[in-house]
Order: C-alpha cells, then structure tokens, then sequence
C-alpha cells in the first residue's frame, strides 16, 4: 500500500526516505516541503497526507479541538531551547526577573512548539508567564484555537528583529540570535548550551519538538500500520546512531553532533516510546496548561495508538 508522506530529511529517517528501510506492508511516497511549517498546517488543517512528521504541541491542541489525527510515539526531532529567549546585547536586562510586566515577542503563533518550551524554561526559571504579553508574529495552525488575552498580534508590517531593536520588546522567545540579522542581539542566559545539559542531567528536561502523526482514516483502514511504522523507525534510528558512532566528526551537521555528544555522555539522544518520554510528555501538558494552550490528559491512550503505548525502541 503506497502511503503519501512528509518529514524533513536527517539521519533519523535518511533511509526511509530513500526506500532502504520500509514500514512492513507499505511504501511511503514522500512529497518534499522546503518550508516544513506549511505542511503542519496542511495536515492540521486539510489532512493533506497519510502520514506527516509534525511539532509536538500543535498536533495535541489539534487532537483537543477535534482533528482527526492520531499519533504513533515517535520524536523524530527533539531539542534544547535555552539558546531560543533572545534579547538586545546593550539592553539593561540581566535576568528573568526584569522581565516581569514586560511585552515579548513569539515566532510564529503563540501555540508554536518551540515558543511553548522557551516560555516553558522561563517559567522553570521563575517568571510568572501570566505577567508578560507575549507578542505573535504569526496565527496559530489550529484555527479553533484561540490564545488567551495576554497575547497579541504583531502590528501589521512590523518583524519582531525590527520591534526587539527598537526597544518595543524585551525579548524575542522562539528564535536564536544566529536567526537575526543584527549583531545586537544575545541570550538571555548565559551558556545556554551549558544549561540545557545542566537541565536535562538534573531533572530529565529533554524537550520534544517532533513526532509522526497519521490521519485517523488510514490507521481505520490499515490498523496494522502504527506498529509497522513504529518498527521502522525504530530500526532506522539504529543504524543512524551506529552510523554516528563511526563517521567523520567533520562529517557531522548539528544534529548528528548533539546526538553524539549525548551518546558520549550516556543519554540515550532519540527516546522512542510512551514510557521513556512520559516525564518530558508530562512536563509540556502541565506547561501547556499555564500557558492555556492545552487541556488536562486523561491519559496517553487519548494521543497515540493503542497498539503502540507499550512499544519502546
């Protein structure tokens, strides 16, 4: 059974996009997205594809507002967000705590996965998230969503670069510095690389920023399918990180560096599975709760396929 798919190439899934790897019982037809967000929002929207890779959050505030997508646990894509809460490099601001009150620009829509965890660190960090209005460069991808009222949309015409420059905000969450074009911008925290490892070895804190999600249709019409997928992206990851372990360091893009450098540390850097990642899947409904994006879980069941909740890999 040809399936139509779409996930942003890496090693995680090089072979399967090439075929060399299958789901047992199907072939995956994959599109090519250069602007992965777009095929969110299709999918979200539209379910434009059998089978897609998606960010996190927005497919739970999907499921919540009666999308019918399910989700297999496979996180494709995580990362470390400490380095994603930017702010002027001559701006007066030293620490969270002078952020209170303050206005603060988000990438994107506010329900934006990596926007959740950056606003996620902050309140780890102490600020209260209910004392800041956040600021939307974009809408939201669930269009039943609706944001709650310390959040606004960016004034027609303007970039958060040029308002964050012009001192119209204290910060930008959701985006490095390396994703401006102005020198005069840095970290709000300091060694933010040193942070996120401090964070993840001291309370697990490993966000998810992507898993695979298929239409509720498919899995109906092919109830084999999950756990097919579920296998192949299981084996796909061990090859990858094999393959890792022996390649050229210089060889290496972002990611294939920091899943060897948690590899070298002892971390497991891909968890695949509910009971690996239930304290970091825990952790974003809780957070998600306080920044009203989502609602309380009744339980995993509600978001992954049965035939998956107890499969690890």
């Amino acid at each position: 059974m040809r399936l139509k798919a779409v996930s942003r190439s890496q090693g995680a899934n090089r072979d399967i996009k090439s075929g060399q790897i299958r789901p047992r019982g199907f072939d995956l037809e994959f599109e090519e997205w250069p602007v992965l967000v777009k095929a969110f929002r299709a999918m979200v929207r539209e379910q434009a594809f059998d089978v897609c890779e998606m960010a996190l959050t927005t497919y739970i505030c999907a499921r919540q507002h009666g999308v019918p997508l399910i989700g297999i646990p496979i996180f494709l894509v995580r990362g470390f967000h400490h380095d994603k809460i930017t702010i002027r490099a001559d701006s007066n601001i030293r620490g969270v705590e002078d952020l209170i009150g303050s206005k603060i620009g988000v990438n994107r829509g506010y329900t934006v996965t990596t926007g959740v965890w950056a606003r996620t660190i902050l309140d780890r960090e102490g600020l209260d998230l209910n004392d800041v209005t956040w600021v939307r460069s974009s809408d939201e991808h669930v269009e039943a969503y609706t944001p709650p009222k310390n959040v606004e949309m960016i004034r027609e015409g303007a970039s958060l670069e040029e308002m964050l420059l012009a001192g119209d905000l204290s910060a930008v969450a959701g985006m490095a510095p390396s994703e401006f074009q102005s020198d005069n911008v840095k970290t709000l925290l300091p060694d933010p690389e040193e942070a996120a490892l401090r964070a993840l070895d001291r309370s697990g804190f490993y966000p998810i920023n992507h898993l695979i999600v298929m239409t509720e249709s498919i899995v109906e019409k092919f109830p084999e399918l999950p756990v097919a997928l579920f296998e192949c992206f299981t084996e796909q990851k061990k090859q990858y990180l094999e393959r890792i372990t022996t390649q050229r360091v210089s060889d290496d893009d972002e990611i294939d560096a920091r899943n060897r450098k948690l590899q070298s540390m002892g971390f497991d850097p891909l968890p695949y599975g509910v009971a690996p990642n239930e304290q970091v899947l825990n952790e974003l409904i809780d957070s998600g709760l306080r920044q009203q994006i989502l609602s309380p879980t009744s339980g995993w069941e509600d978001y992954f396929c049965r035939s998956t909740l107890d499969l690890t890999g």
